[in-house]
């Protein structure tokens, strides 16, 4: 057969076989549902700190903490778009604005997207921070909007290009004649304020709150409601929605991953011709999401953060963080690199820990102090795999 007529038997398949899915995308992360089930006191708690700009008044700025897939976006999300609902049935000047700055990647580019949403064109690149928020000030000024600007893994932001741009931010509304600009910084760090200039800390802070995690009796509930929008009837039964639910309880209540299980369950089970999704199903999705996130985890990370990963290869499987920070000079060094300070790099191997791809852990010398011992969590051979596809990495790896 060939190659066009294989893809053609695929596609016809897929046009004449009755789906498992009535509508997939209600297990996407980025779906929000009409109803949040157990998180109705985050939502009322949201609002009324978001209320003062249904009647002209600035509100508090807003921080939300919590772990992956604790539903910190999606209620943010929620409750934005009821609170934009009701100020355009009122004809107020209100903004809601969200980024994730991960996504966004530099300081300039989340100007241009809050530009972008306020209806002020600036140019894609080439104008100074400086001048694109004083243009940004000056149009909300000009047009008295009243700007609610979300600020999803603001640690990121932080963590790779410093607070200036929050202190900007901070301190926006002594600078604004009309209108005022709140922010809402989201973060899975819970560690996040102590990076924070404490002038930046005390007025971004005005608020805070911590999502819990769900337990696996509220996946359950969570993942049985969107299995009856998702799947045609009779296409899941409970073991395998008991079986995602207790999967992602036990990585600390994260829904997304339990959705994402889910979804991608269905999917392996559609693609095999299966008439249901079943335990099968969801046990080889936990290992093909685990394998994506880890290529993810990866590739997003920025190129210091990757040579310093494979700087924690070392012949004798775990070393001291002393030993790492050679290695990685060396690596600079020899790709004409400027390495970061000792310090610095300390950091990145903390992050590198809380992204599960190194064990990063403190050991006492004794009267010689602390240090870290550094173990890789993930095979040399997975990471060649995935560093091979860089051209910048390709010729490291392969040495």
């Amino acid at each position: 057969m060939s190659e066009n007529s294989l893809i053609k038997d695929i596609f016809d398949k897929v046009l004449t076989k009755r789906s498992l899915f009535k509508d997939r995308n209600v297990l996407r992360s980025e779906y929000i549902p009409k109803n949040l089930p157990f998180r109705e006191e985050q939502i009322k708690t949201i609002a009324q700190i978001l209320s003062p700009l249904l009647k002209g008044s600035r509100c508090s700025n807003l921080l939300l903490y919590g772990k992956t897939g604790t539903g910190k976006t999606a209620v943010t999300k929620y409750v934005l778009k009821a609170l934009e609902e009701t100020a355009n049935s009122q004809n107020l000047n209100l903004k809601t604005v969200y980024c994730n700055t991960r996504i966004a990647g530099t300081e300039y580019r989340i100007l241009y997207e809050l530009s972008n949403y306020l209806g002020l064109k600036i140019p894609f690149t080439g104008l100074a921070l400086k001048e694109v928020s004083e243009r940004i000030l000056n149009y909300i000024t000009s047009m008295k909007f009243g700007v609610i600007f979300t600020l999803d893994e603001i640690d990121f932001l932080v963590k790779n290009s410093g607070d200036n741009l929050l202190y900007e931010f901070t301190r926006a509304n002594e600078r604004l004649k009309e209108g005022s600009l709140s922010l809402i910084g989201i973060s899975n760090d819970l560690k996040f304020k102590e990076l924070l200039d404490p002038r930046v800390l005390s007025s971004l802070s005005e608020e805070e709150m911590v999502f819990p995690p769900y337990t696996a009796e509220e996946l359950k509930i969570i993942l049985s409601e969107r299995a009856k929008m998702a799947f045609n009837n009779g296409c899941i039964d409970d073991v395998t929605l008991n079986l995602c639910a207790a999967l992602a309880a036990s990585e600390h209540g994260d829904a997304r991953r339990a959705l994402d299980l889910l979804r991608v369950a269905g999917e392996i089970a559609e693609r095999e011709g299966a008439l249901k999704v079943e335990e099968k199903h969801a046990r080889i999705a936990i290992r093909k999401i685990d394998e994506d996130r880890m290529i993810d985890a990866l590739n997003s990370l920025p190129l210091h953060q990757k040579l310093l990963l494979l700087a924690s290869f070392g012949s004798q499987g775990q070393s001291h963080t002393g030993e790492v920070y050679l290695r990685y000079v060396k690596l600079c060094e020899a790709n004409s690199i400027e390495p970061l300070t000792s310090r610095r790099v300390t950091t990145l191997l903390s992050e590198l820990d809380m992204l599960g791809l190194v064990s990063a852990t403190t050991i006492s010398k004794g009267r010689y102090g602390r240090t870290k011992k550094i173990s890789p969590l993930i095979s040399f051979e997975v990471v060649k795999k995935v560093y091979r596809e860089d051209p910048f990495l390709k010729h490291i790896v392969d040495s």
